[in-house]
């Protein structure tokens, strides 16, 4: 298996981060495949998406707001199988991070990523923190450039945070990162509101443009500018989001909005985990 790589600027921050594990023979069990696989998966009201590239390259993003994590990360590795390369934490919110501490403590994690925004008063976020610690899994603070080579050509690309976030509101510190494999690609978003939406538009507002969107904090009505759906053009937004939940996502504004922009509206609340599968040159929905 081709080790996962981290890079910024072209510099190597971290290297071999799947060597350094050492449950590769029952990873490698399984063999190779030409697919890109991406779960949206169902956790409630939070987000919590899982990454298995062709050659097995693994990321998490966010652990939603429960344990139920593990018993879906359950249903697509390999019996046995603990390895997980890298884990990011989107910003610290409960509904995002604390099935995390759950999956630090159960799985072989490589390298921990976050915004590094201080803000947060979350005692799971501290709960978090000391566990990345005790373990002694090496922490990345996440900036715009750094990009995760997760092996066959599939690579994910810091866009935000472009600056330091460490006392942001933690929605507004969100790392927004965006998944590419051939023409295939995913803009993952945490809970950035149209605040950040506006800074990656004025940045380059051309790498915006990608295959599925998951849509900014849940459907809320105070994420998914037009401006900013019409950059992305998604063939697919994914909400991710728990049924009957008390915010009412999504919200009608933003549905409205990705109606507009020709999106295929997809659900965890409708359909439970959902899985993208792609060879880099047609995308398939489970």
């Amino acid at each position: 298996m081709k080790s996962v790589r981290l890079y910024w600027r072209e510099c190597i921050l971290a290297v071999l981060v799947a060597a350094n594990l050492v449950v590769f023979s029952l990873a490698r069990a399984e063999g190779e495949t030409d697919l890109l696989r991406v779960y949206f998966l169902d956790i409630g009201q939070g987000d919590s998406i899982f990454i298995d590239s062709p050659t097995h390259g693994r990321v998490l993003v966010d652990g939603g707001p429960n344990g139920k994590v593990l018993s879906e990360l359950g249903k697509i590795l390999p019996f046995g199988d603990r390895r997980i390369d890298v884990v990011i934490e989107s910003h610290p919110d409960a509904d995002h991070i604390t099935g995390l501490v759950d999956v630090l403590k159960n799985y072989q994690v490589g390298v921990f990523m976050e915004p590094g925004v201080e803000t947060s008063t979350n005692k799971v976020h501290v709960t978090l923190e000391g566990e990345v610690q005790s373990l002694n899994i090496k922490k990345i603070i996440a900036k715009r450039g750094m990009t995760i080579d997760l092996g066959a050509g599939v690579v994910m690309t810091i866009l935000f945070p472009n600056q330091d976030v460490r006392d942001w509101e933690t929605n507004d510190a969100s790392i927004v990162a965006k998944l590419t494999y051939g023409s295939e690609s995913f803009l993952l978003t945490g809970d950035s509101p149209k605040k950040v939406e506006y800074i990656l538009l004025s940045l380059d507002k051309n790498i915006l443009k990608s295959t599925v969107l998951k849509v900014g904090h849940h459907g809320s009505k105070n994420s998914t500018s037009l401006i900013y759906a019409e950059a992305v053009a998604p063939e697919y937004a994914v909400i991710s989001a728990g049924a009957g939940n008390r915010y009412g996502h999504p919200s009608k504004e933003a549905l409205d909005v990705l109606n507009q922009v020709g999106a295929k509206i997809v659900s965890t609340i409708d359909m439970g985990t959902i899985e993208f599968d792609t060879d880099g040159e047609t995308l398939y929905l489970k």
